[in-house]
């Protein structure tokens, strides 16, 4: 339905942004990687991807998510065809695993590395290998994903774990672990990406 956002964002935090295009507000949902590709302007064109949830329990529910380049927006699609892997947990992935990580893990049979991602046992993350391996393509040299440019803070990192769904309490524990055993400061990214193998 939507191909593409482009308008200004007017709130950014490691889960989600704001984009308002023609004076209205979408909320789109995205991963660390696009995150970082959020630098000094503020108008971007996300790629999107609208998820419709209807359970029986619930309303139907919409939800966007955005991705900084299509290729992203592929990875995403790819593993939510994959029986057993939702939306969220696609958006996980992607938030804990770079496009160049993510390919090797399929691609060199490794189990373990996509298990290192909460919510992907032994059993999805052989289905993600069996299915997957030959229908993504390997990132080109020098497509890797560069590193953010922006101030982060711890914060930030928690708002974005927050929205992940995790508590705040065991969050905020898993980023003061992160900290003390770095005893430096991090971007928000690494936060998040640190904190995440602990949670």
């Amino acid at each position: 339905m939507y191909s593409y956002i482009e308008g200004k964002l007017v709130e950014k935090n490691p889960a989600y942004v704001i984009c308002d295009c023609g004076g209205i507000g979408y909320m789109i949902h995205i991963s660390i990687n696009t995150y970082t590709r959020l630098k000094a302007h503020d108008t971007y064109r996300l790629y999107t991807h609208l998820a419709i949830k209807n359970e029986a329990t619930t309303p139907v529910g919409f939800s966007l998510y955005g991705f900084a380049e299509e290729k992203e927006r592929t990875l995403f699609r790819k593993l939510i065809s994959v029986s057993g892997i939702g939306f969220n947990t696609a958006l996980l992935v992607l938030s804990s695993l770079t496009p160049e990580t993510l390919y090797r893990a399929i691609h060199d049979n490794n189990p373990s590395l996509l298990q290192s991602v909460k919510g992907i046992g032994p059993k999805s993350a052989q289905r993600i290998i069996i299915d997957l391996r030959d229908k993504i393509d390997k990132p080109e040299p020098g497509t890797e994903f560069a590193p953010p440019e922006h101030n982060t803070i711890k914060q930030e990192a928690l708002s974005g774990l927050s929205v992940l769904g995790f508590s705040k309490p065991a969050a905020e524990k898993a980023l003061d672990r992160v900290i003390s055993k770095y005893g430096q400061p991090l971007k928000v990214e690494d936060l998040i990406k640190e904190a995440l193998k602990i949670l």
